[in-house]
């Protein structure tokens, strides 16, 4: 069977017809048609300012504070050196901190 270049040339020549019919059938935009919300000023946005939080993170020294806390009273508990109700009332406050740090951050931010 002979390889036939004919039929190979017919079909990039029609491939190539297609492709450029395609982009001569598509209207030009009009500037406002393009993103109507876009700003055109030549002013631009600074990105060079530095960003700051809106505030502190936790630092180590508060994190290892937080964790020697739970850490002793999980030990006073194993011990049996703290009573029932007295561990219940320290993790009582420990998790009422965890539950209502978030929306106070967010109130502290927000003011």
């Amino acid at each position: 069977m002979a390889f036939d270049f004919r039929q190979v040339g017919a079909a990039i020549v029609l491939g190539g017809v297609a492709v450029l019919g395609g982009c001569a059938a598509t209207s030009p935009q009009v500037a406002s048609e393009v993103n109507v919300g876009a700003d055109r000023t030549s002013d631009f946005p600074d990105i060079t300012a530095p960003v700051h939080a809106a505030t502190a993170q936790m630092s180590n020294d508060e994190a290892a504070s937080i964790s020697a806390r739970m850490n002793g009273l999980a030990a006073q508990r194993r011990a049996g050196t703290i009573s029932e109700s007295d561990y219940r009332k320290q993790m009582l406050e420990l998790q009422a901190l965890a539950a209502n740090h978030g929306a106070d951050t967010l109130k502290d931010i927000e003011n």
